[in-house]
């Protein structure tokens, strides 16, 4: 069931080039602040907020609507970087979406999307990403080869690398490699299942060397402080802000977890 999840995600990426989403005509900067120096100076919760519409698991999150509005409620509420979505298919991201927020805000910015080729990372540095996501398992299961070489070509861009994870032997690999963040998916691809104690397990026995961003089923302030106690330093949050009638309330509350 993973393989398929995984090999559907794939499939539409590869849809995605061939429909050519990621053909952008910009050249947007990116930021000038430095994400991880925020998450080491931060004294509360460093909230990496999600501007997404749908995901895989819930369908449709809230209405499509102006992508800047969301992102400038989110970092009034505190939010220190933002993920947008880029992937059309299951997810109703745009790389157009990414460029109307990246134009309205100077905070750094992840380009959100099951990245799989160069295309896409080219595409990222045109819209003034300063983050891409690599997905461990698309390796570690041969969807993709040299993990090496696809994060080497992100930093030869002027990209960092939030490199995701969901098990421990996915994180060992990580640690491997010349990734700037790991990320800890709480979410099962497998079953689509929320699982906060993934981020628990993953780094038990970890001696820190990495800046650890939790991320999936973050709900409340309590989820944090456990979270920060398993040893996250930071925290990728979508749905639960997508889906609240008050964004700046909601992110308040979680930017004052701790």
């Amino acid at each position: 069931m993973a393989e398929n999840i995984l090999k559907k995600l794939v499939n539409n990426s590869q849809m995605a080039i061939d429909d050519g989403i990621y053909e952008v005509d910009v050249n947007l900067q990116k930021s000038n602040q430095d994400f991880q120096q925020i998450i080491k100076s931060n004294i509360h919760a460093t909230l990496l907020t999600e501007v997404k519409f749908s995901s895989p698991s819930l369908g449709k999150i809230r209405t499509i609507g102006d992508p800047s509005h969301i992102a400038k409620q989110m970092i009034e509420g505190g939010s220190k970087a933002l993920s947008v979505l880029t992937q059309p298919h299951l997810f109703n991201g745009s790389p157009d979406y990414f460029i109307q927020v990246r134009k309205s805000v100077d905070v750094p910015m992840l380009m959100k999307d099951i990245m799989i080729d160069h295309v896409q990372i080219d595409a990222a540095k045109k819209i003034g990403a300063d983050y891409m996501l690599v997905i461990q398992s698309l390796f570690d299961q041969k969807f993709l080869t040299d993990i090496d070489d696809f994060i080497a070509y992100g930093h030869k861009q002027g990209l960092n690398i939030l490199l995701e994870v969901h098990t421990k032997d996915e994180f060992q690999n990580a640690l491997k490699t010349d990734a700037d963040i790991i990320g800890i998916n709480n979410r099962n691809l497998d079953t689509l299942d929320i699982d906060l104690k993934t981020t628990e397990s993953v780094l038990s026995g970890y001696e820190k060397s990495r800046i650890i961003l939790s991320e999936s089923g973050i709900n409340a302030p309590e989820d944090i402080q456990y979270l920060k106690k398993c040893g996250a330093d930071a925290f990728l949050i979508g749905s639960s802000i997508m889906k609240s009638d008050n964004i700046v309330e909601q992110v308040k509350k979680l930017v004052n977890s701790y």
